[in-house]
C-alpha cells in the first residue's frame, strides 16, 4: 500500500510541472511571435529606407511610397500624418479618409506650437468632433522639434500599442528624413544654378566695361565701380568714335542678376553697332529704345546718360534718358547740369519726346556722370546725401587726381550712410577732366 500513496503523492507536483511547461511554451509562443513580428517591423523599415534612397524620387512619391507600405499593415486601419513645412503642417498621408479631406483640418495652435513631444491621446487634447475617428498622436521629433505629427485609430484591441507606436515612429522618422533630404538636395541644386547664374552674369558684365580709358592732351577720364550684390545693374563705357569724337556713357538698368546683365549686353551691342555706322544720338537714341522694349516687352527700363565730345570744337551733344544729370564744374566753380533729353528706355514703344542737348566745355572743365546709388545714401535722420552732398565734395575736392576724388566721394558717402557702408544701390563714377 506505501508505494500507492506515495505515487498519489506526487500526482499534484506533476501537474504543477506540467502547468508550468505548458505556461512556458506559451511563453516561448509569444516570444517567437514577437520577434517574428519585430523582424518584419525591421525589414519592412529597412526595405522602405533602401526605396526612399535607391533613387532620387520627389517629395509626393516618397510620400505615396509611405501610403502603401501603411496600407499592407492590418493593425492600422485610421492614420493621418501631418508634417511640418515651413511654418506649417500639412496633411501628407491619409488611411481611412480621403486626402482632399484631411487637408481641410486644421491643427490647434498648442499642436502648431509643437505642444505634444511624446504619444498620448488624442481625447487629452480636446481637439473636436473631427478628431473623434483618432485615439493616440505620435510626434515625429527631428532635432528636438516636432516634425510631424501621426494619428492613429480604430486600433485592435488585442493589439500592443508599445510595439505599434516605435514601429510606426521608425517609419515616419524614415519618411520624414528622406523628405528633408531631398529638399536639400534641391536647394543644393537650385544653389548651384544662382552661383552659376551669378558667374555667367559677373562674366557678361566683366565684358561690358571698357578695359582702358583715354587720358591724352585732351582730357583724362577715371571710373569708380561698386555694386550693391554680387552683380550689379549698373553700367558705364567709353568708346572712341573716330579720332576726334568721343562717346561717354552711364545707364542703369532695372532689376539685377543675369537678366539685367543681358538686357544691358543688349543696350551696348546696339549703342556699338550704331556708332559704327556714323548716326547721331538723335538716331541712336529711338533705335536703342526700340531695341530694350522688342527685347523686355516694356517690363524693363534703363536710364542712360550718352555724350559725344568732340576734342575740335569742345563741344558735346547728349541726351539724357531718365538718368541723374551729370555735373559740369567749371574752373571758377559754375555748375551745369546736363538735363536735355528723353524718358527712361525700353518702358513704351515710341519716345514721346527727344531732344539733344548741345554744351560747350570750357578749358579745365570737371564732368561728373553717376548713378543713383551716389546720392541716394541716407543719415540716422533720413535725409537724403543727394546732388548737393556731391556737388559739395566736387567743390572742396575738384583739383585732386581723379581716382582721389573718386575715393572721397565714395568716402563721403561712407561717412553721411546710416548703414554703415552697406548701401542701398549700385555706385557707379565716371569723371571726366577736360585740359
Amino acid at each position: 500500500m506505501a508505494p500507492a500513496a506515495s505515487l498519489s503523492s506526487t500526482e499534484p507536483l506533476l501537474d504543477s510541472l506540467a502547468a508550468q511547461v505548458s505556461a512556458r511554451d506559451e511563453q516561448i509562443k509569444t516570444l517567437k511571435k514577437q520577434l517574428l513580428l519585430k523582424q518584419f517591423e525591421l525589414d519592412t523599415v529597412l526595405g522602405v529606407a533602401h526605396d526612399m534612397t535607391a533613387r532620387d524620387h520627389t517629395v509626393d512619391e516618397l510620400y505615396h511610397m509611405l501610403r502603401l507600405t501603411l496600407q499592407g499593415q492590418r493593425n492600422v486601419v485610421q492614420l493621418l500624418l501631418f508634417a511640418r513645412e515651413g511654418d506649417e503642417f500639412r496633411a501628407r498621408v491619409a488611411l481611412g479618409r480621403d486626402l482632399a479631406e484631411a487637408e481641410k483640418l486644421t491643427l490647434s495652435q498648442f499642436l502648431l506650437d509643437g505642444g505634444v513631444t511624446l504619444p498620448q491621446a488624442v481625447e487629452d487634447l480636446h481637439l473636436g468632433p473631427d478628431w473623434d475617428r483618432y485615439e493616440l498622436i505620435i510626434p515625429i521629433l527631428r532635432q528636438q522639434q516636432v516634425a510631424a505629427y501621426v494619428l492613429l485609430g480604430g486600433l485592435r484591441h488585442d493589439y500592443d500599442r508599445q510595439q505599434l507606436i516605435p514601429f510606426l515612429s521608425s517609419l515616419a522618422n524614415t519618411l520624414v528624413g528622406a523628405v528633408e533630404n531631398r529638399r536639400l538636395q534641391a536647394q543644393r541644386v537650385a544653389d548651384a544654378a544662382v552661383r552659376k547664374e551669378i558667374e555667367i552674369a559677373q562674366e557678361v558684365q566683366a565684358l561690358l566695361f571698357p578695359r582702358q580709358l583715354p587720358n591724352d592732351a585732351h582730357l583724362a577720364i577715371e571710373r569708380s565701380y561698386v555694386p550693391h550684390t554680387e552683380v550689379g545693374g549698373d553700367y558705364y563705357d567709353v568708346v572712341e568714335v573716330d579720332e576726334h569724337c568721343l562717346l561717354l556713357c552711364v545707364a542703369d538698368v532695372s532689376g539685377k542678376g543675369v537678366p539685367a546683365s543681358l538686357l544691358m549686353s543688349n543696350f551696348q551691342a546696339g549703342l556699338r553697332t550704331l556708332l559704327r555706322q556714323g548716326v547721331e544720338l538723335a538716331t541712336i537714341v529711338p533705335e536703342l529704345n526700340h531695341l530694350l522694349f522688342r527685347n523686355s516687352g516694356g517690363e524693363k527700363f534703363i536710364t542712360a546718360f550718352l555724350g559725344i565730345y568732340d576734342r575740335r570744337t569742345r563741344r558735346m551733344h547728349y541726351v539724357n534718358a531718365g538718368h541723374n544729370d551729370p555735373l559740369l564744374l567749371a574752373d571758377d566753380g559754375a555748375v551745369q547740369t546736363l538735363q536735355h533729353g528723353t524718358v527712361m528706355l525700353g518702358i513704351m514703344e515710341d519716345l514721346p519726346l527727344l531732344r539733344v542737348g548741345e554744351v560747350e566745355i570750357p578749358p579745365h572743365s570737371l564732368l561728373l556722370l553717376y548713378t543713383d546709388g551716389l546720392t541716394e545714401v541716407f543719415d540716422a535722420d533720413n535725409n537724403e546725401f543727394g546732388e548737393g552732398g556731391v556737388l559739395a565734395v566736387l567743390h572742396r575736392s575738384r583739383y585732386l587726381p581723379l581716382p582721389k576724388l573718386h575715393q572721397e566721394l565714395l568716402r563721403s558717402i561712407n561717412a553721411f550712410s546710416a548703414h554703415d557702408a552697406q548701401f542701398a544701390d549700385d555706385v557707379t563714377i565716371l569723371s571726366c577732366r577736360f585740359k
